[in-house]
């Protein structure tokens, strides 16, 4: 009966001790600083391979937790976008000439399953005989993608930001409708917002911004979807 009552004692202290203990958890990566290429550069050349392409060198901060990096670039004229992963902190890509770009990093560790995503940044591959640059696409503020928006009145705005290396940006172009083809429903708009946009509850919409420079030149913002409460 004694070794029953000790046996007994000794499993209640190993449950007890074994239930006091705390895992812990992994410090999840943080995000990295952006070096190069810089935001908004309209200059960059990279090594020239040929007269439509060049390799350009992506630099930034190493991140604390982070056991890998994953580069995310998008051609801003195709939106076709490349990933690629690396444990350095720069990479080499080559990308095509005469093309708006953007890029960001996600940080990553294999402790745990946050991930931290950086700002993203945009430049321009500059390439032979360029005298102007295309608009970059809009950047759509309101709605975003997926966004669930609630009107006013059965009315919304539409709200997007402009950008272009020259400062040159002439106006915009704003189609919107209820297929993933919306049609044009301003044109020529100086101004980076559209208001009293009627729309019903309940309700899916598309919509995307062209820009237009002084020289005739265009981008595509892409088309967003969101709905209506």
């Amino acid at each position: 009966m004694n070794l029953l009552k000790i046996a007994v004692a000794f499993f209640l202290v190993l449950v007890l001790t074994t239930c006091g203990k705390k895992e812990s958890i992994p410090p999840a990566p943080e995000a990295s600083v952006l070096a190069a290429p810089l935001k908004d550069e309209v200059c960059t050349t990279g090594k020239i391979i040929s007269d439509t392409e060049s390799t350009i060198d992506f630099k930034w901060s190493a991140a604390a937790n982070a056991e890998s990096y994953e580069l995310t670039i998008k051609n801003l004229l195709t939106n076709s976008v490349s990933n690629q992963i690396t444990s350095t902190t720069s990479l080499e890509v080559t990308l095509k000439r005469n093309t708006p770009y953007s890029w960001f990093i996600t940080s990553k560790s294999s402790k745990s399953l946050t991930t931290a995503v950086s700002p993203v940044w945009k430049f321009y591959n500059s390439g032979l005989g360029v005298i102007s640059y295309p608009p970059y696409p809009a950047e759509i503020i309101s709605p975003t993608l997926g966004q669930k928006v609630s009107a006013t009145n059965g009315k919304i705005t539409l709200q997007w930001r402009g950008l272009d290396t020259d400062n040159d940006i002439a106006n915009y172009d704003v189609y919107f409708g209820t297929t993933n083809a919306p049609a044009i429903i301003q044109n020529k708009l100086t101004e980076t917002s559209l208001a009293n946009v009627s729309v019903n509850s309940a309700t899916t919409y598309y919509w995307k911004v062209i820009t237009r420079d002084t020289k005739g030149n265009t981008s595509d913002s892409g088309t967003y979807q969101f709905s209506i409460n």
